[in-house]
Formats: structure tokens, C-alpha cells, sequence
């Protein structure tokens, strides 16, 4: 997400801070060259009961507000916000409400929702990092999928990186972006492109597949299979590449901020961002856009 500093958060991530690149091997006389099969490395399907809270093991819930990006919403604990439904989904909810009279950096909070990471649980160096969702509706909505650099704790952000694999801001309904964050091309400086759905689509009317695959001095994103932007340290124009150690992941559906804007009239909520997986694999050399 952009236009944000390392504290994006008030609470939960700082103490969660704590905490493969393919080899070329000789072939024996005889065999062929064929591409390994990629390994997952992480699985959540979000399969359980209606109602309950997601896997502890896999994540943890971030709580507070977000000053930086001048959101609206105070991101909720527990299931309050982000709970399965029973029928393979993560929900992400997002609600004009304050039932626990949650301060925000503008006063009382007009909007709870949720965010997850991954931090200290798990973090990976390239790969194919996937989830197939179902983004929110209109103005002032903010969903995103993206992964930040183990490190952040020690260095601080950008310097420890940013991938976002997808975001999507309610006044383009028809378009995601994919971007990375890094020293000197953070904020509305990072370096991205969007992907626009054919026909006026929009995002928020059915399931995509969103995903970045991820190796050495490369990220290719792409949505539904296709392919739409590779970035490569000769993007950017020489400034610091900083993509190549373990990130985490994070999940989360922001309310108003500087990019999306602020929900007007015209917004309805409940807002949701249905997750149906996120999954996290090796590369296997044969990547979209490799």
C-alpha cells in the first residue's frame, strides 16, 4: 500500500518483527532437463467453521489505526472484523461502527475493518506468492495483498521493501496495481503499473487470482494467468534493489486514506474482501513471464 512510513501500525507488528533461489546441478548421463516441481511453502484455504477466527499459527491480527496514510478505519482484533464463513473464505469487514468507541488519529473512529501478516510465523525469499479474491465496492474502499521486508524492524520502511502484489482503491473499479517500495521510489513514488479488466468489468463482481512470482533481480505480477508488468533493478534507474531476502505477507481492507479518498454518499457497508486462499510456492522455472 502506498504513501505510508514503518509505522503504519500502532501495535501488534512491531513485536511480531522478531522473528530460493533454483541451483544448477550436473546431470547424470541420460537424464533430462525437466523443472523441478514447485514445493508449497504456504497453505491457508481459510477451511473451518462459520465464525471463527483465522489460523493463529499461520496469522496475527494487527490492531489500531493508521495516521500515515490518513485511514479512516481502526483495524479490530479477534474475529471481530476478519472471520471465516464456513464455506472456504477468509471475510475481511469492513463497518461504519465503533462499538468499543475506538480513538483514531481524528478523533473517535467512524469505521472498524481488519489486517492479518504473517510477521515471525512466516517469510520467504522468491517464489510464487498467490491469492484468489473477491475485492469491495466503492468509493473510500482500499483492499490490499502485499508483503514487507523481514527486516523492517531493524532498517525501517522503505529500506526494508515493499511488494504489493495487489491493491485496488474504489474509484477504479475496473483496475488493480502492483507495485514495489524501496529507498528513493516509496510513497507515490514507487515504481508499478495497473492491469485493467476488458469491458468495464469490475473487480468486485466475482473471484481473481492475483499473484507475483518472484526470483533473483526479478518480480513479474500478473492477474488470472496474464501477465502485466516485470520489474528488474534496471527500473530503477539506480537506486538500492532491495527484494532479495525474506518478506512476510499481509492482508488487509482499509477505509479512506490519501489514495482511495474518503467513502462519500454513494458507499454502502458492509464492504468485504473475500479471501478463497492464499498460497505461497517455490519457483518451478516455468513462471508466468520467466
Amino acid at each position: 500500500m502506498t504513501v505510508r512510513t514503518s509505522t503504519r501500525r500502532r501495535t501488534a507488528l512491531a513485536a511480531a518483527l522478531v522473528c530460493g533461489a533454483a541451483i544448477l546441478t550436473a546431470l547424470p548421463a541420460g537424464a533430462s532437463a525437466e523443472p523441478a516441481a514447485a514445493a508449497a511453502t504456504f497453505t491457508d484455504d481459510f477451511d473451518g467453521p462459520a465464525g471463527s477466527a483465522v489460523d493463529g499459527a499461520k496469522w496475527q491480527i494487527e490492531t489500531g489505526d493508521n495516521v500515515n496514510n490518513h485511514e479512516r478505519q481502526y483495524y479490530t482484533s479477534g474475529n471481530n472484523n476478519a472471520a471465516l464463513d464456513g464455506q472456504g473464505n477468509l471475510v475481511i469487514t469492513a463497518r461504519k461502527e465503533n462499538p468499543g468507541n475506538y480513538q483514531c488519529w481524528y478523533g473517535t473512529c467512524e469505521y472498524t475493518s481488519a489486517r492479518l501478516n504473517t510477521a515471525g510465523k512466516f517469510t520467504q525469499t522468491y517464489g510464487h506468492v498467490e491469492a484468489r479474491m473477491k475485492v469491495p465496492r466503492g468509493q473510500g474502499m482500499w483492499p490490499a495483498f502485499w508483503m514487507l521486508g523481514a527486516d523492517i524492524g531493524d532498517v525501517g520502511w522503505p529500506q526494508s521493501g515493499e511488494i504489493d502484489v495487489m491493491e485496488n482503491v474504489g474509484f477504479e473499479p475496473g483496475t488493480v496495481h502492483g507495485t514495489l517500495h524501496g529507498p528513493g521510489y516509496s510513497g507515490s513514488g514507487g515504481i508499478g503499473a495497473g492491469y485493467t479488466l476488458p469491458g468495464g468489468e469490475a473487480f468486485a463482481d466475482k473471484f481473481h487470482t492475483f499473484a507475483v512470482d518472484w526470483s533473483p533481480n526479478k518480480v513479474t505480477w500478473s492477474v488470472d494467468g496474464n501477465v502485466y508488468q516485470t520489474r528488474t533493478p534496471a527500473d530503477l534507474g539506480g537506486k538500492q534493489w532491495v527484494f532479495d531476502k525474506p518478506f512476510f505477507l499481509i492482508l488487509n481492507l482499509a477505509v479512506g486514506g490519501y489514495w482511495p479518498g474518503d467513502p462519500d454518499g454513494s458507499t454502502t457497508f458492509p464492504q468485504q474482501l473475500v479471501v478463497d486462499y492464499v498460497h505461497v510456492t517455490t519457483n518451478d522455472g516455468v513462471a508466468p513471464g520467466s
